[in-house]
């Protein structure tokens, strides 16, 4: 019986320092690429989808791609900055990191299929719906990465209201209602990670 408790208090002790220890699988340089993925995409919008309000499908092919592509240049990065990891906490910390963002990953990627299915005429709301899910999905993940972090899922909340409120009508589907936010916040994600966790580290 001793045994068992004694067991319940290491795994609980070690839980409680997986939840206070900082989180160092973001990388400054994936995570900035994806900020430059969504100016590229912006881009490529604006030269190839005339009128998104029509071409919806194309529209959701483009973001969606851009995403993917986004999710994997960051999980490449975790990944690398695992394979160095030789103890079971600094796995489970990454663990719970990807925990802690999943769920706005999921809940708009859920949205975004039901809006497209049942409700086409209210996907002018998805990029300033996207940004609120992901500014709580970086909220969640604070509590793991530096301070200066609330300030990126700050802007991503500011910018999903803004989106909101001027991304409609004939600025709907704007192009830039998803590179500004997404370029800008991503690359100052990466400034905070830099400036808080590789800066003296010498490498990114």
């Amino acid at each position: 019986m001793e045994l068992r408790e004694a067991l319940i208090q290491i795994t609980e002790i070690r839980a409680q320092m997986a939840r206070t220890e900082v989180f160092r699988g973001y990388r400054a340089l994936p995570v900035a690429i994806t900020g430059l993925l969504a100016v590229a995409a912006s881009g490529l919008q604006g030269a190839l989808i005339a009128d998104p309000s029509a071409q919806v499908d194309a529209y959701l092919t483009l973001w969606v791609a851009t995403a993917g592509l986004s999710a994997a240049a960051a999980g490449a990065g975790m990944w690398l900055r695992r394979r160095g990891l030789q103890t079971s906490l600094g796995r489970e910390v990454t663990w719970m990191a990807v925990e802690q963002f999943m769920p706005c990953l999921v809940a708009g990627g859920l949205l975004t299929a039901v809006l497209a299915k049942t409700a086409p005429g209210s996907l002018w709301l998805l990029p300033g719906l996207w940004q609120l899910f992901f500014s709580l999905g970086v909220f969640a993940s604070c509590r793991l990465l530096p301070r200066a972090t609330v300030a990126v899922a700050l802007f991503y909340l500011a910018a999903g209201g803004a989106s909101l409120a001027l991304a409609r009508g004939e600025h709907a589907f704007s192009p830039w209602a998803m590179g500004v936010p997404f370029g800008v916040g991503q690359l100052l994600a990466a400034a905070v990670l830099y400036w808080n966790l590789e800066r003296n580290d010498g490498d990114l």
